[in-house]
């Protein structure tokens, strides 16, 4: 604790990017709840107005306020983050612990292993954006779909910074103390390399989040993901790129913000998250 306060105290940058994280969390409670309009409701009266008193952020072609609309979407844009990143950490800190449990020493299991880095180097191998793009073709636009479709193209990370991890661990002196005391591969994987490895992933999860927010709103923004009229930083970026040309900034302006400072915030703090997790960084 005292490290981290000392930490904060010298890196302003890490208590702001700490700053947003709660912020954005703050409101993914209960920014549907404080939103002063409905954020789905279209007035074509107020069509394009400009930033006022009464519409904060504006108004987009449908009439539609844009502060309601932002802040309701860090709720939908933050929810498939994070569960996309959930679901790339279950399934990949495992496989990853398994290859690199059994990598490189023979027998089936250690081809199970080359064979499934094999696959992720296929996977890997193609646009990450249009991967995810043709997946959610295949299986349509709903959120669960681009919750699955960013989730699977993340695995490969967490396969391959989790078998890395693994291979290094596997031969300090203390995994051979225990594998010489008669220990099962299981209890070796879960009471030794495992809570010596998951450090430097648990940080790439952090940053995979603000990754999977962009994916998503990329997705959105050409008409592959999460459609109008519900609330989503990627598509009302896309609708509201339409009217820049002639003059109307904000309806593209204000998402684009938001989507680039909660980016930002979980890159930060994934930073943070790694300081605070190596030793061997600290100065």
């Amino acid at each position: 604790m005292r490290y981290t306060a000392y930490f904060l105290r010298n890196n302003p940058l890490a208590l702001v990017g700490l700053i947003i994280v709660f912020a954005v969390l703050v409101l993914v409670i209960i920014g549907p709840y404080v939103a002063p309009f409905d954020p789905e409701k279209a007035s074509f009266r107020d069509a394009l107005k400009s930033p006022s008193l009464k519409h904060i952020f504006g108004t987009d072609s449908a009439g539609m306020d844009i502060f309601s609309r932002v802040i309701t979407a860090v709720r939908l844009d933050v929810t498939i983050g994070v569960a996309a990143t959930a679901i790339s950490f279950v399934v990949g800190v495992p496989l990853g612990l398994l290859s690199g449990l059994y990598g490189g020493r023979g027998g089936v299991r250690s081809w199970a292993g080359e064979g499934l880095m094999r696959i992720l180097d296929v996977i890997q191998s193609f646009p990450v954006f249009i991967f995810a793009m043709a997946l959610v073709a295949m299986t349509g636009t709903s959120t669960r779909n681009v919750v699955a479709a960013v989730a699977f193209v993340n695995i490969p990370i967490f396969v391959r910074l989790m078998r890395a991890e693994v291979l290094a661990v596997r031969e300090r002196t203390f995994v051979e103390a225990a594998i010489c005391s008669g220990n099962s591969d299981l209890r070796i994987a879960s009471m030794h390399i495992l809570p010596n490895s998951v450090a430097s992933v648990l940080t790439q999860a952090s940053v995979t989040v603000g990754w999977a927010i962009i994916l998503t709103a990329g997705l959105s923004f050409v008409g592959a993901g999460v459609s109008t009229p519900t609330p989503e930083w990627g598509s009302m970026i896309a609708i509201g790129s339409r009217d820049m040309v002639t003059g109307q900034w904000w309806p593209s302006l204000f998402p684009g913000l938001a989507l680039g400072i909660t980016v930002f915030g979980f890159a930060v703090v994934g930073d943070f998250a790694r300081v605070l997790m190596d030793p061997a960084t600290r100065t």
